[in-house]
């Protein structure tokens, strides 16, 4: 295993949960008790990385992150290079592709919070914001952990969207499941072996504490 490519790896997967969390809150809170129908709207676009061809979400992002649209050559003439086979461009495909591991399980716990208490401090006087942030939140905070540990090892395990975003330059965009397609193709059955159980040993691990933390919570209290 490249050293650099677990590191790139695990910082693209730390930045994406990041910058994930800080736009899902506020994106599931809005589904969760905006009262319109657009929130319908929003609950499909967000789902759809669920059911697309990773492959195709990479190539409209290459295509509209390139030099050949008008966004593309905006975003080379701010930043002076192109998203497309860089760093920033895995984050902005993983952000987009890992958007409903992020959004769903947040909306799942706010929408489980009892809307008695909402109803109370809208009484008493609170602002909605208030009763999100101090309410809502802290009563579906176990859905924030179960959204940032999917996120996490959802984007750890990317392969479709940053092969076909990123390619497989070294140091830049081949991460850990890009190495391991490499190695595959290399015929390097038993570094890929090694590579594979490493990132299956991960994911489960991550699992199993996330499925076990209620269970310990409820332990404590007893």
């Amino acid at each position: 295993m490249d050293t650099a490519d677990l590191l790139l790896t695990l910082e693209l997967a730390a930045v994406t949960t990041a910058v994930l969390l800080l736009l899902a809150i506020p994106l599931a809170g809005w589904i969760a008790f905006a009262h319109t129908r657009l929130r319908y709207v929003a609950e499909a676009i967000v789902a759809l990385p669920l059911i697309l061809p990773p492959t195709v979400l990479g190539f409209y992002l290459l295509v509209g992150l390139g030099p050949t649209t008008t966004i593309g050559r905006a975003i080379t003439k701010l930043l002076g290079h192109t998203l497309a086979f860089s760093f920033s461009g895995l984050v902005v495909g993983s952000i987009l592709y890992s958007l409903p591991f992020a959004v769903q399980p947040i909306v799942a716990g706010l929408r489980a919070v009892d809307p008695t208490y909402l109803e109370t401090a809208a009484t008493l006087g609170a602002s909605p914001r208030s009763t999100f942030a101090r309410i809502a939140l802290p009563l579906a905070k176990s859905s924030l952990l179960t959204a940032g540990v999917l996120t996490f090892t959802h984007t750890v395990g990317e392969f479709g969207v940053v092969l076909m975003l990123g390619g497989s330059i070294p140091g830049r965009t081949r991460t850990l499941s890009i190495a391991l397609y490499n190695l595959v193709e290399s015929g390097d059955f038993t570094t890929a072996n090694t590579l594979a159980l490493t990132l299956l040993g991960f994911s489960t691990i991550a699992l199993l504490l996330l499925y076990a933390l209620p269970l310990f919570r409820r332990q404590q209290r007893a």
